[in-house]
């Protein structure tokens, strides 16, 4: 008689890292409600500015990188990280400014979530991510736009996301600490140096939108990054690119509390919609 085949135990996501994702995320929105207020004044390139200077510091003085010592090996996905961390800002937040914060998040969101089904190998994974987009995008309710090249754009900060998930978990693994994500927002902070002497030279800020925009860059760009290199070395990428679903309920929890949104019933659905189909997926036994 033959044997029956072992199966493996696949562990769950580690309590570290769903913790880290849930800080990451609330920091992130946060930031963006803040950032915000500085568009009238910095323009979406003006506060991607600041928030990748801002960044590059914070990650420098936490970090302390030993960038001469990185081999070529460590270099490659370095350089694409710092390309991505810009691309994606930029994109992302001109996005919004052409087509409004539900149709760009909700484009967005497309990145993580192609992540987490291409590496699902559960059909309950499958399925709760097909719920939490659901419940994403009826709570971002994006409306129809003629304008291609925001929607594009959109569709580009999605492929960044998705492209920043895995090259965070690369760069984790070759480089110790945080010395990757340091050196690539130093490299995405120098390209973007440009632009804020532009800036400065044409329209001079005032201190109230620099610091909204600091706070931002705090918020929004140091915490996330440094949060996500944690997390991506216990929560393995689909199951990030999931719970990523959780940041359009955050950005409304965050406009509740900080802007005084209301939230309908329609809304407290969708949220709970999103928050039931992260609990299954971490909770379902993984074989």
């Amino acid at each position: 008689m033959s044997a029956a085949p072992a199966t493996t135990v696949v562990p769950a996501p580690h309590a570290l890292g769903i913790a880290t994702m849930a800080g990451s995320g609330l920091s992130n929105q946060t930031g963006a409600a803040i950032g915000s207020l500085a568009f009238p004044v910095l323009g979406p390139a003006g506060v991607v500015a600041v928030r990748q200077y801002v960044a590059a510091a914070v990650l420098v003085a936490v970090a302390r990188p030993r960038l001469r010592s990185f081999t070529r090996h460590q270099w490659v996905p370095v350089l694409l990280l710092a390309l991505v961390f810009g691309t994606m800002n930029l994109s992302l937040y001109t996005a919004i400014d052409r087509v409004g914060l539900g149709l760009a998040v909700t484009l967005e969101f497309l990145g993580p979530l192609a992540l987490a089904l291409a590496a699902a190998r559960r059909r309950i994974d499958a399925c709760c991510a097909v719920i939490a987009t659901a419940g994403a995008v009826t709570l971002m309710r994006p409306q129809p736009s003629t304008d291609y090249l925001g929607m594009g754009l959109g569709l580009l900060a999605a492929v960044c996301w998705a492209s920043y998930i895995l090259l965070n978990r690369t760069v984790g693994r070759r480089i110790p600490g945080a010395q990757g994500s340091a050196a690539a927002a130093t490299v995405s902070a120098l390209a973007f140096l440009p632009v804020g002497a532009v800036l400065v030279l044409r329209h001079p800020p005032t201190a109230e939108a620099v610091g909204y925009a600091v706070v931002a860059g705090v918020l929004s760009s140091a915490v996330p990054y440094l949060a996500d290199l944690v997390t991506l070395r216990h929560v393995p990428p689909a199951a990030f690119g999931l719970f990523m679903s959780v940041n359009p309920v955050l950005a409304a929890l965050v406009g509740r509390i900080a802007l005084g949104q209301e939230l309908g019933l329609v809304d407290w659905s969708a949220i709970t919609a999103v928050v039931c189909a992260n609990a299954l997926s971490i909770l379902a036994p993984r074989r």
